[in-house]
């Protein structure tokens, strides 16, 4: 008995010594182990699941986007010159009619009546003139002994009283015409015509006011205001010749897009003073009547041949901490870094990048919450659901 305790008290304690060294250790190594560099606990990490794109040139037009309205480029109001009945409408109203095209008729039995008044006038006037001119010239054949010099001057003003009768019955009778020409009411531009103020049998007047309104549809206006800062821009670049080519596009109601580009027609000549805006006119084809005057749409005005950046998907871009934007990439050893990029507003999805980032480059644009800079990653491809998605688990492999 007094072998094995001096035996066993000993080994006993021993091992108690062993174990608690091993604890003691184990702890030690857990607490300090983020002391001995973040690098080799990293190293010792999991690869990261992350999904990838390349970084690809795209063309850059961000669109400017006004709210806009239609307005007819012309119209008309078709007004009576003579007094009258309707004795005949040549049009359906909504038609589309051109310009010189007949639409009322007016009752001209008395313009015309007045026409053949002026017509007998013409024809007395010319009648004295040729009497007059003969007498005047029998006295001028006459021997100046036989005639006083009184009656060759009655004679010669009266050859000068029937040439201005003739000419005040010509004058007559044009503006007679004129009247009989007038009964028939034609179209002084090409549009679409309205409702109808008359109707066959009624009497309408130039006092009465108007007949009906045509509106010139094809083709259209499209007005829209543009802030005074931006015209100011617009002017500058002008000045410094530095203009290029715009393309102007019309979103409809419906969200669909117009299939015709406009062109620049004019700028007012004064800014509003209650929004500081002026308004920017434009003419846009309109054959199928698509757009309607004092209908409101989008206008997208961006540039005809834009220019190409290389572009990375919106999901991609993140904020620093230390400021400014990143983009996760992925090196040929697989490792991420966090690279800092310069951008220009997105589009459509796209970012373009100015700097810190090369065409055919890798970068992240799925998977980025459990990256650090220098983690090993694996690239798989995101399913359409997934992509865009910076904190998706879910890959196609």
């Amino acid at each position: 008995m007094d072998f094995l305790k001096k035996t066993v008290g000993p080994t006993v304690l021993a091992a108690i010594c062993i174990v608690s060294g091993w604890l003691l250790c184990g702890i030690w190594q857990k607490t300090h182990a983020g002391k001995g560099g973040a690098a080799a606990a990293m190293m010792q990490a999991a690869p990261v699941t992350i999904g990838v794109d390349e970084v690809r040139e795209m063309e850059y037009n961000l669109p400017e986007r006004y709210v806009a309205h239609a307005e007819a480029a012309q119209e008309v109001d078709l007004l009576p010159q003579v007094d009258g009945y309707i004795k005949e409408i040549k049009f359906k109203e909504g038609d589309i009619v051109s310009v010189g095209q007949v639409l009322y008729i007016l009752d001209d039995e008395r313009y015309q009546a007045v026409v053949n008044q002026r017509l007998a006038d013409l024809e007395a006037a010319q009648a004295e003139q040729r009497r007059a001119n003969r007498h005047f010239q029998r006295l001028n054949s006459v021997d100046e002994r036989g005639i006083t010099q009184l009656e060759r001057d009655n004679a010669e003003a009266q050859v000068e009283t029937a040439k201005a009768l003739v000419l005040q019955a010509e004058a007559n009778l044009i503006v007679a015409q004129y009247d009989l020409k007038k009964t028939r009411v034609i179209a002084p531009i090409s549009g679409q015509i309205g409702k109808s103020n008359a109707y066959v049998g009624d009497y309408v007047a130039p006092s009465k006011g108007a007949l009906a309104r045509i509106v010139q549809v094809d083709p259209i206006r499209v007005s829209f205001p543009l802030p005074d800062r931006l015209y100011i821009q617009w002017r500058q670049l002008q000045k410094r010749g530095e203009t290029y080519e715009q393309r102007m596009r019309i979103i409809l109601a419906d969200g669909s897009e117009y299939e015709y580009d406009g062109k620049f027609d004019f700028d007012d000549n004064q800014m509003s003073r209650e929004t500081a805006s002026i308004m920017l006119r434009l003419l846009f084809p309109n054959p199928d009547r698509m757009l309607i005057p004092n209908s409101f749409v989008t206008l997208l005005y961006d540039r005809a041949q834009p220019p190409k950046y290389p572009m990375v998907q919106q999901s991609a871009i993140f904020d620093l901490p230390s400021g400014g934007l990143g983009v996760w990439t992925v090196t040929e050893d697989g490792c991420a870094h966090a690279v800092p990029v310069e951008t220009l507003p997105g589009h459509d999805g796209f970012v373009p990048v100015v700097s810190g980032l090369s065409v055919g480059q890798k970068y992240v644009i799925a998977g980025t919450r459990k990256l650090a800079d220098g983690a090993k990653v694996i690239e798989v491809e995101p399913t359409k659901t997934e992509e865009n998605s910076a904190d998706y688990e879910g890959f196609k492999l």
